[in-house]
């Protein structure tokens, strides 16, 4: 059986996430795994953090064969045991593992005046006489 390690599209629409895996040569890009090697995740913002690799088990596909695509050798040449890349990954690994620090909102910008005018006093006055008089009942007409 031929091996090839490849990346196995996953995710949605517009949001595309990679599982990097050995697989059959004559399965589909999406089809059945042997087993899964690492992941890619395009949504990362840091470079560096976007791959996570087995290093070991992807030494042991290597060395029974299986043979990377084009795509999964730049991140082995990048990212893998002896990677150009690996001191900046475990960095910005370890970046995203920290809190996110949210600063305090503070005191707003603009705060818009409230003017009291003659008309809302006068509203509310009028209100307060008519609760503290008796309620009368009004005439009922008949017709």
């Amino acid at each position: 059986m031929a091996v090839a390690i490849r990346m196995k599209r996953m995710g949605r629409k517009n949001r595309a996430y990679y599982r990097i895996c050995a697989t059959d040569k004559r399965s589909p890009r999406d089809g059945r795994v042997i087993e899964e090697l690492g992941t890619y995740d395009t949504s990362v913002p840091d470079t560096d953090a976007r791959v996570t690799l087995d290093n070991v088990r992807l030494e042991y596909w290597l060395s029974v064969g299986a043979k990377p695509s084009d795509a999964v050798k730049v991140l082995i040449k990048k990212y893998g045991a002896k990677g150009t890349h690996v001191k900046e990954m475990e960095l910005a690994r370890a970046k995203l593992k920290l809190p996110r620090i949210i600063p305090e909102s503070g005191a707003p910008v603009f705060v818009p005046e409230v003017k009291s005018t003659a008309a809302s006093v006068v509203a509310v006055a009028p209100a307060a006489e008519v609760a503290a008089e008796p309620a009368t009942e009004a005439p009922v007409a008949e017709g």
